[in-house]
């Protein structure tokens, strides 16, 4: 077939529906500002823990909540609860609360609540980040610090500074944009082994996170920017198992540690329980939580966080797009939880683990 060219710009959005305005950061943020309460919160929760990776803080990192929101007002509900539970267990665990607004798919499937807040399809975009910068700041006011994954390499300009820890999936896990993503970042960074239960892609991202880079991003008016940055030393990795089993095993975290003490990191890590380690079954978070806590109260080295994914209802439902008024409230519409009472007690049985480590 001969080919006659043409203008230049019938070669380009062939396959592009349309292009629409997106709201810059900076108005975002003029839109839903930081007061200095929040940002005390924000503060004060990358600082505990960073204290508790480099060991100055002997506290356990909980990261605990919903697989992702879907619903602000149950999200905050929940918020509510955990802060006054974190408030009674402030001394021995120092806990975040997981906020997850993006969500990886494996094929397709509702990809979170910045893409799609009307749980409908509609892909309100700008709707989805104002949504999730108001919860992420009505959450701190509460004294509570979050944490988020990362998953779109432009989202954080919208929203990092209210994040206190930040996350890497599975599936980015060995993406040079993530990794360049990361050493950027702000706060503390957690990533996850791969989906397949690779260790060594997590080490190699902390490892690259920690250096600088140089690579094309967006400013906060929204620009095109060329981003230079100066690495970050408090990634850690994240074992989550993967399609071979769990790796939440004593033997599997000396490994992990010497592996990270051999690439020149911290011998740090933290666990979570559900993904993998759960066999997707998330009433065996309960299971893996005890078995870490009774191996955390005998002084095993390397374990500085739990992760378990949680919220007001247990298990998970489907989502019909369009109908989201029929939903259950406080359940998750991605992967399956634990409930509130369960989650309760797990986090006094995480504390009492702390207590008797000391």
């Amino acid at each position: 077939m001969q080919i006659t060219a043409g203008p230049a710009e019938s070669l380009d959005n062939q396959r592009t529906a349309a292009i629409s305005p997106l709201i810059s950061p900076a108005l975002l943020r003029q839109e839903h500002p930081l007061d200095v309460a929040v940002a005390k919160t924000v503060a004060q929760g990358r600082a505990d823990t960073v204290d508790v990776l480099k060991g100055l803080d002997d506290r356990l990192i909980v990261i605990v909540g919903p697989c992702s929101v879907h619903d602000p007002e149950a999200a905050l509900d929940y918020a509510h609860r955990l802060a006054e539970r974190a408030t009674a267990v402030r001394d021995q665990l120092h806990v975040i609360m997981r906020v997850y607004f993006e969500k990886p798919r494996t094929t397709l499937g509702w990809k979170g609540l910045i893409n799609d807040p009307g749980l409908d399809g509609g892909y309100a975009v700008n709707q989805g980040l104002r949504l999730a910068r108001k919860l992420l700041l009505d959450i701190s006011a509460l004294g509570l610090p979050v944490g988020c994954e990362f998953l779109d390499p432009i989202t954080p300009q919208f929203i990092a500074d209210t994040v206190s820890w930040g996350s890497i999936g599975a599936r980015t896990a060995a993406s040079q944009v993530h990794r360049q993503l990361c050493s950027a970042l702000s706060m503390p960074v957690g990533i996850k082994n791969s989906t397949e239960g690779d260790v060594q892609v997590a080490i190699d991202a902390a490892r690259a996170a920690a250096a600088g880079h140089v690579f094309p991003g967006i400013n906060a008016d929204g620009l095109a920017a060329l981003i230079t940055t100066s690495g970050n030393p408090d990634c850690h990795v994240i074992l989550r198992g993967g399609s071979g089993g769990p790796n939440h095993d004593a033997e599997t975290v000396r490994d992990t540690v010497d592996r990270l003490e051999k690439a020149g990191l911290p011998q740090r890590l933290i666990i979570d329980a559900s993904h993998g380690n759960s066999g997707k079954d998330h009433r065996r978070q309960a299971v893996v939580a005890g078995e870490l806590a009774e191996r955390i109260g005998r002084g095993e080295r390397g374990i500085v966080g739990v992760m378990l994914e949680s919220f007001l209802m247990a298990g998970r439902q489907d989502l019909v797009l369009g109908r989201a008024g029929e939903l259950n409230y406080g359940q998750s519409i991605t992967d399956a939880c634990l409930d509130w009472t369960t989650t309760a007690a797990l986090l006094d049985d995480l504390a009492a683990a702390v207590a008797a480590r000391r």
